[in-house]
């Protein structure tokens, strides 16, 4: 039987592992020191060592953390009548939450910018296959689906380099709304 502060102690994790997200996600996190951290999160900074051993380590298991969700969250909301567009507009919508701040952030602090690579490299390989299913399906016109999963690979990665938000202007979001619109409208079939 699990006692009582056994739960408590999950829960104030759970809690605080919730919070250090919501802050970083909200104002990047160049800028916070773990003394930043703790204070904003009414916490010591030896309870924040319960979570991570370093402020490098707290970030990146915070940005492992908001990609592994977001994953769940953009693969719950694929649909078999527009795979694509439902899940690059997934994409935007979770990244939605984040600040440019975070995004530059991550750009520029290694470990996290592999996690977002990671994860940009997972969705390019999901949208190859979504689009070779459509294909094969007769819901989308009959292309190369490696050129066009290339394509969009090569569009995702710019936009996960920061590289599409300096050119343009747009959010990581929006530019994966826009995206969804062009390859949906370019693949289909009719």
């Amino acid at each position: 039987m699990t006692s009582a502060p056994v739960r408590r102690g999950e829960a104030r994790r759970a809690e605080l592992e919730d919070g250090v997200l919501a802050l970083i996600l909200e104002e990047g996190f160049a800028h916070l020191t773990l003394d930043d951290v703790a204070a904003r999160l009414r916490c010591s900074k030896r309870t924040l060592y319960t979570l991570a051993r370093s402020r490098e380590q707290l970030v990146r298991a915070a940005v492992v953390r908001f990609f592994r969700e977001a994953t769940t969250r953009v693969e719950a909301a694929v649909t078999d009548d527009t795979p694509i567009r439902s899940y690059l507009e997934a994409v935007a919508a979770v990244l939605a939450v984040a600040s440019p701040a975070f995004f530059d952030d991550v750009a520029s602090f290694a470990p996290a910018a592999e996690v977002y690579e990671r994860n940009t490299r997972a969705a390019a390989r999901r949208i190859g296959s979504l689009i070779e299913q459509g294909v094969a399906q007769g819901r989308f016109r009959d292309v190369d689906a490696a050129f066009v999963a290339d394509l969009v690979t090569a569009q995702m990665v710019r936009i996960q380099q920061r590289e599409v938000a300096a050119a343009t202007g747009l959010s990581d979001s929006r530019a994966y709304s826009e995206l969804a619109a062009l390859v949906t409208t370019g693949l289909r079939a009719g």
